[in-house]
């Protein structure tokens, strides 16, 4: 989380197939040239593949279009570069079609596989792959989803964990953290839709708007379910902190509560707290299936902040 995954894939596509002659300023040092992101450079030689569906999972036709270009001639000094973003959303299907490019790799070509969750790639996937592990970067700053999470989390915290207000309280923090988010995410994409169909219905047939449409709403409701696993996440790292803390361990997410957590957890048993962290566990868990959100969240968070029975 945080970890600047996308940005470091960027780089890497942008050193291969970026400017092959790099300027010099007056004393013949090279220029040091801002990276462009993902979505500029990708094109012909670079297809970026991410969870698009209403799902969010990686479609099988994805990674077999990803795989087309793979196998596409190039020509010299050019390299093919695929970059599967949240890669643990590859269903069974999608990943076993995409295991014989990963087995047999194309010549100058470069997949980059990245994860916030890798533990839930198939083996079969995690086995063929260098493992680059990167550590959160503290100084590029946590986004605003995060910060809103963690201000709930502390005033939940100081209050004492283990009581079914406590539970409530962070079932209702989140849920009006999810509302705003999705409120702002439909009117981002209604909005974008609205100006491409007033720039092409008078040149595009009803269809392909129709589809564009769908597109944004899918787009949409994925990016939704994004945020929500990105705010679960953080709440998952707290709870896990607090049992850092009971324990003595180092390597917290979010060191600067330590004194709220540690005063939280005093009272707490071991066992107890392994139960809340696996109480979160399961929630996230819930979540990929169709249950129905609310009480999905209320049942979970019941076991995680209220009362251990």
């Amino acid at each position: 989380m945080g970890s600047g995954k996308e940005e470091l894939a960027a780089r890497l596509a942008h050193l291969l197939n970026g400017k092959k002659n790099a300027e010099a300023d007056l004393w013949g040092e090279p220029v040091d040239e801002e990276t462009p992101e993902l979505a500029e450079q990708e094109g012909e030689y670079l297809r970026v593949v991410r969870p698009r569906s209403k799902s969010r999972q990686i479609s099988v036709d994805d990674i077999r279009d990803l795989e087309k270009m793979m196998n596409r001639s190039s020509p010299e000094g050019t390299w093919k570069i695929g970059v599967i973003v949240d890669a643990d959303r590859m269903g069974d299907s999608a990943a076993n079609a995409f295991l014989k490019t990963l087995e047999e790799p194309p010549r100058e070509s470069l997949l980059l596989l990245l994860s916030s969750e890798p533990e839930k790639l198939l083996a079969t996937i995690w086995s063929r792959c260098v493992h680059l592990a990167l550590a959160p970067d503290r100084e590029r700053g946590r986004p605003e989803g995060v910060d809103l999470v963690l201000a709930m989390m502390s005033e939940v915290t100081s209050r004492g964990i283990g009581a079914m207000e406590s539970g409530l309280a962070v079932k209702a923090g989140l849920e009006g953290l999810l509302r705003e988010r999705k409120a702002a995410i439909e009117e981002k994409h209604a909005a974008t839709f609205k100006e491409e169909r007033a720039k092409y219905q008078k040149v595009v047939d009803a269809r392909w708007l129709d589809d564009r449409e769908k597109m944004y709403l899918a787009q949409a409701s994925a990016d939704y379910l994004g945020e929500r696993s990105h705010m679960l996440g953080t709440i998952q790292a707290w709870v896990g902190d607090l049992l850092r803390v009971k324990a003595g361990g180092e390597g917290m997410a979010f060191p600067e509560y330590r004194e709220v957590m540690a005063a939280a957890v005093a009272d707490e048993e071991m066992d107890g707290l392994l139960r809340r962290v696996a109480a979160i566990a399961e929630l996230r868990h819930l979540l990929e299936t169709n249950v129905v959100e609310a009480l999905a969240l209320e049942v979970s968070l019941m076991k995680t902040f209220g009362k251990i029975a």
